[in-house]
């Protein structure tokens, strides 16, 4: 997995299939598992490979040879020599049975032409087990995980398409970056409607989708992955705690129970829904028939206390709960911030000045981007 940091990488995580992650993880170069696979490519033997519990899977089993040795590259190789599966440990640590006849139920409906093909599939649909089919006049590599097949391909062309993915996310990046700087200069002009709200919920969510892409690659590509890695980690940082304190600043309702139920629906909604302001605007709490452009709208201050360093998410909570929104405490006194509990002479003045260098920044800004 990417080490994108904190919140970034348990969203990113959250959206993924974690059966297929982990059977990509499983076959990625750089993997034992992997090795052996590119073994039995390039010997154009053909195979195929079931890895699963045995007490799971062991009923389709007719004869065989047992094995139960330890897993090494060479020795799958050797066993692919022989006709029928092998049968690895859920780990793929062990080779347990080679030669063996797979008797899936013959009634289960299978896409496939080949042989090997339909049996990897109905295996596949009847247990849990990761099926690995290798063709071998082809020299494909098909996965199966519960009835659903995805082809590895070479690593060159998953460079490729990770890239391509990559530069599409630094686009979405530098759009989310610049309808955030307008949200962040009207929310401290006043003069905010939901539409600018909506518009940096859509691009953030956009951008989040396109992630999870990148990082599908980074898992397939396995130890050849590590730049595209480094640069996601860059790309990604600070989006998923932006958008948590976007939807905390300008829901209808502000609670924990609340903020998981719009994340998760987020995260939920099909691409043509994301894209309709509308739809996103009943998220929030609003009325999906409102005019957005005419709706003002006042945050409560997350976004831009979020962003001063050091500041704890209990404190900010504790100023917004005590202030009522951001307006209202750009226009506290230091004494009145003081008297916040936690907050203190020290804290006051840090609010203060990361407030004012937030600003300031968000000024320069929107002079580079004109």
């Amino acid at each position: 997995m990417a080490s994108v940091p904190g919140d970034e990488l348990s969203e990113l995580s959250d959206r993924q299939d974690p059966r297929l992650l982990r059977a990509l993880d499983m076959v990625a170069p750089g993997s034992a598992l992997r090795e052996g696979i590119d073994n039995i490519v390039l010997s154009r033997t053909g195979g195929l490979i079931v890895a699963g519990d045995p007490d799971d899977i062991s009923f389709l089993f007719s004869h065989g040879i047992k094995l139960e040795i330890d897993y090494s590259p060479a020795l799958l190789y050797q066993v692919a020599k022989m006709d029928g599966a092998i049968i690895l440990n859920a780990e793929a640590t062990k080779i347990l049975s080679a030669n063996v006849h797979l008797m899936p139920d013959p009634t289960i409906l299978s896409t496939e032409t080949g042989t090997r093909h339909r049996t990897a599939e109905r295996v596949s649909k009847q247990t849990d087990a990761l099926v690995i089919a290798i063709s071998e006049r082809r020299e494909v590599v098909s996965l199966y995980v519960e009835g659903a097949k995805y082809i590895l391909e070479d690593i060159p062309v998953v460079l490729a398409k990770a890239n391509q993915a990559l530069a599409t996310l630094d686009k979405y990046r530098a759009r989310l970056d610049r309808v955030s700087s307008r949200l962040t200069a009207l929310e401290f002009e006043g003069g905010g409607v939901l539409y600018d709200v909506l518009a940096v919920l859509q691009r953030a969510e956009l951008v989040t989708r396109m992630a999870v892409e990148v990082e599908r690659y980074i898992i397939e590509l396995g130890t050849e992955g590590r730049l595209i890695e480094m640069q996601l980690e860059e790309t990604m940082d600070g989006v998923a705690a932006d958008k948590t304190a976007l939807v905390r600043d300008y829901s209808v309702e502000d609670t924990e129970a609340n903020l998981d139920s719009v994340l998760t629906g987020l995260a939920q909604l099909a691409h043509q829904d994301v894209l309709d302001f509308g739809r996103l605007a009943e998220m929030l709490g609003y009325d999906r028939k409102m005019n957005t452009l005419d709706f003002p709208v006042a945050p409560r201050g997350y976004r831009a206390l979020g962003r001063i360093p050091r500041l704890p998410r209990l404190v900010v909570q504790t100023i917004i709960h005590e202030f009522g929104g951001l307006e209202e405490i750009l226009a506290a006194s230091d004494a009145d911030l003081e008297a916040v509990e936690g907050v203190g002479p020290t804290r006051a003045k840090e609010i203060r000045e990361g407030l004012r260098r937030l600003q300031e920044v968000d000024l320069v800004d929107r002079y580079l981007q004109s």
